[in-house]
């Protein structure tokens, strides 16, 4: 413990790995962390995830400021905190949120609302006092989503972090921090999928694997899988898809094909977990045309419209979207965790790969190629 506490409230220079802009590998230097200022938690990273979101930056799908830290999928330690900080102490397991939770905004506050005003703040790149606790050579450099995880030392707002069990892997829990949540809650909380429904899962990356077992874990009778990579229909058949489609087999539609495999009724859960506009439109069309719901899950890139005909949803369907799985953060973090190491659901399954921090290049590589579901860099 001592060793932790002889760094607090000073400047810790420690490697990150940086992207100057579009198109371009991560960098890594060395940077210097500034102490937390008040409300603000210093935190020693120890496990984070390569996700979807952050490749879209690097495509330039996603629009940010840069230079910036990436990342946004983490567990760690707390390192030591700021002036007026009550909700963790140093030493405590913790999982940085990239959806915070005030309390207080009319989202925190609504039984069903989980996007806290302060999520605006993830879009600058900069903490609650618009400044960055990040510098490289004396120039600032940004955050990503209120966190900014691919380093080995980062700053959170205390509403953007949470503690968990202590005895939690973090090379394992990382994934409640996003993807595992953000699907599984799609299903649970955002479809409401109830026993004996049928449900189709466009995209069988990590978030939707994650769906399926959401889907399944609420007792859905069918889950179909959809995607255009086959390799991923074995391990989708693992955890939990009754069956997959691959709609590069089909001359039809795919919304043609899952009404043929539903008697021509449709879907009564569709899940677009891609980011995709025209499968978007394609998922919302696969559900039934009176009480069928589509749920957008993935992120689309910031420049693009969809356009679709109003009979989509004149005649009832409901088409939603779902940040972070529909969980109030700091509420349900700790309990999703909780329900992990109870057994309740598994991760392993998603992760296969588990890569040292400098190979962060590689880990988005496997992603691009399809070859990984959850790449986990440990530090």
């Amino acid at each position: 413990m001592a060793s932790i506490m002889s760094t607090a409230g000073k400047v810790i220079k420690c490697k990150a790995a940086i992207v100057w802009e579009p198109k371009k590998p991560f960098s890594i230097v060395e940077i210097e962390v500034a102490p937390p200022k008040a409300h603000e938690v210093r935190i020693k990273v120890l496990a984070s995830g390569v996700c979807r979101s952050d490749d879209h930056v690097l495509s330039g799908a996603l629009k940010v400021n840069f230079p910036v830290i990436l990342g946004h999928e983490a567990a760690g330690i707390v390192e030591s905190v700021g002036e007026g900080v009550t909700c963790v102490r140093p030493g405590d397991k913790v999982i940085p949120l990239f959806v915070p939770q005030c309390g207080v905004c009319s989202s925190c506050k609504h039984p069903r609302g989980n996007l806290c005003k302060e999520n605006e703040l993830g879009f600058t790149g900069l903490l609650n006092d618009g400044t960055t606790r990040f510098t490289y050579k004396g120039n600032q450099v940004h955050n990503f989503a209120n966190t900014g995880t691919f380093t080995e030392y980062t700053v959170v707002h205390e509403n953007s972090v949470v503690k968990i069990d202590a005895a939690a892997p973090p090379e394992k829990v990382c994934l409640i921090g996003c993807g595992f949540s953000t699907g599984y809650g799609a299903a649970i909380n955002s479809a409401k999928v109830e026993p004996g429904s049928t449900c189709a899962i466009f995209g069988l990356g990590g978030v939707g694997l994650s769906a399926v077992m959401g889907c399944k874990a609420a007792g859905a009778s069918r889950i179909i899988g959809v995607d255009i990579n086959k390799d991923k229909f074995p391990k989708a058949k693992e955890m939990g898809a009754t069956e997959c489609v691959n709609p590069l087999d089909f001359k039809k539609p795919i919304n043609e094909v899952l009404f043929d495999m539903t008697d021509g009724e449709g879907v009564d859960y569709s899940f677009e977990v891609i980011g995709r506009t025209d499968t978007m439109t394609a998922a919302l069309a696969s559900c039934h045309n009176n009480y069928g719901t589509s749920v957008i899950v993935g992120v689309a890139p910031s420049a693009s419209e969809i356009t679709f005909s109003p009979a989509l949803i004149f005649t009832g369907r409901t088409w939603k979207g779902s940040i972070f799985g529909g969980w109030k953060s700091k509420d349900s973090v700790p309990r999703l965790v909780s329900d992990f190491m109870g057994g309740k659901f598994a991760l392993d399954p998603l992760i296969t790969h588990t890569l040292p921090f400098d190979k962060i290049n590689e880990g988005f590589e496997l992603l691009r190629s399809g070859k990984s579901i959850r790449s986990v860099l440990v530090f």
